[in-house]
């Protein structure tokens, strides 16, 4: 036989603990001694109880996910997997999760893996959806036989009868109610559900465990619509009612919060029928206020306005120019006038008016302006201011009487 070197039997021990079932997933309960957390934030310590010890180790990643970690002389149950130290073939126990042993093996469990997914974000709620306001499909996952189904049946009918339900059967106690759970609720993501419930009556820890198996908690982080569950009584408290968008504290409450009240529905309908009222009544009122204002625009800007008042404005003008043409001929004719009676004034008719008289020769036209222009026995004619005088030039003037 060939022997082994100590690194190739530390080896295949590992390779044995790493295939075996039991050791892999394991709940130790024992007191802790000897603890230490380390710089590097992973904490070493002894589990300890009567008759032997085991050496543990908690990594980082699992430590920093623990709501508290133990002190010596605590008695826990921890949770993880047999593992060999193979640098010095010393057998430890690689613990995610660690609490106190009162607590009992399931909720133990329990707690384990809530604080796992929590640390996954399972349980985040920025991530819950809201309810729809009125669904048109509800998928509901339980069994077909509970009284739990009658019950959300009846309030659904009660409060909204024309919302349509889906009922994906499953089991919803014992080992094959996970798989079956899982199985249901990923029927009712192939439809086209607006909202599924999860639900199931009241029951023992023992009954409701399926609803804090890990691979329903991950089928129901997986919905694609809002989840709302209904699981057990109001102090019931599962994993599921964790991740769901929404926990009711019974399957009834969770049928009541699915869907809104018909009643309350045609009471908010009347409501909103007088607010539209009035909000039409209003639009109306002011459309009118405007079409008054544009129509008088219109009016105020229309052509055959501005035509009547171009007209208008015409005629006036008109008025305007007639009278100062008026007035104009009225200067003009008393300029006349004027000039008249001053042409007048000097007309030789006025001056011999006024006892002058023209003298010429018989026999020409040339006017006579001297005495010495007229020789004796001339002929001449005299021009008065009414007819013509003959007459013979004497020779002697009136200077020459004198």
């Amino acid at each position: 036989m060939q022997a082994l070197g100590v690194a190739q039997l530390n080896s295949y021990l590992r390779e044995l603990l790493d295939s075996d079932e039991i050791v892999r997933d394991i709940w130790v309960a024992g007191e802790v001694s000897e603890f230490k957390r380390y710089a590097s934030g992973h904490c070493y310590f002894t589990l300890k109880d009567a008759g032997a010890t085991i050496r543990g180790v908690m990594w980082r990643s699992s430590a920093v996910r623990q709501l508290a970690l133990p002190v010596n002389g605590d008695a826990v149950l921890a949770h993880g997997k047999i593992a060999i130290y193979e640098a010095r073939g010393e057998l430890q126990l690689v613990v995610d999760t660690i609490i106190p042993a009162g607590v009992g093996l399931l909720n133990a469990r329990f707690e384990a893996l809530k604080i796992r997914l929590a640390a996954e974000g399972l349980f985040r709620p920025e991530r819950k959806r809201l309810l729809p306001e009125l669904p048109r499909r509800i998928g509901i996952a339980t069994s077909p036989q509970a009284a739990a189904l009658q019950d959300m049946l009846n309030v659904l009918r009660r409060r909204c009868p024309l919302v349509e339900v889906l009922i994906s059967p499953c089991l919803v106690q014992g080992e094959r109610a996970p798989d079956s759970i899982v199985e249901a609720l990923y029927a009712l993501y192939a439809t086209d559900v607006d909202l599924i419930i999860l639900a199931r009556g009241g029951g023992s820890i023992e009954d409701l465990w399926c609803f804090n198996d890990e691979a329903v908690a991950r089928a129901v982080f997986a919905s694609p619509v809002p989840l709302l569950t209904g699981v057990g009584h109001e102090t019931d408290t599962t994993i599921v009612d964790l991740v769901a968008d929404l926990r009711a504290p019974t399957p009834s409450v969770a049928a009541e919060l699915a869907v809104p009240d018909l009643a309350d529905l045609r009471a908010l309908v009347s409501e909103a029928r007088i607010h539209l009222d009035l909000a039409v009544a209003d639009a109306l009122a002011a459309r009118r206020a405007e079409i008054r204002v544009a129509t008088r625009h219109i009016e105020i800007a229309a052509p055959l306005r501005r035509i009547g008042q171009d007209r208008q404005r015409i005629d006036d003008l008109a008025r305007r120019l007639s009278a100062q043409i008026s007035r104009a001929a009225e200067l003009r004719r008393a300029r006349l006038r004027g000039l008249h009676a001053q042409i007048t004034a000097l007309s030789p008719q006025a001056t011999l008016a006024r006892g002058y008289a023209v003298v010429r020769h018989v026999t020409g036209d040339h006017v006579l302006t001297r005495s010495d222009q007229v020789a004796p026995g001339d002929r001449l004619r005299i021009t008065l201011y009414q007819g013509d005088l003959l007459a013979d030039a004497v020779t002697q003037t009136l200077d020459e009487e004198r």
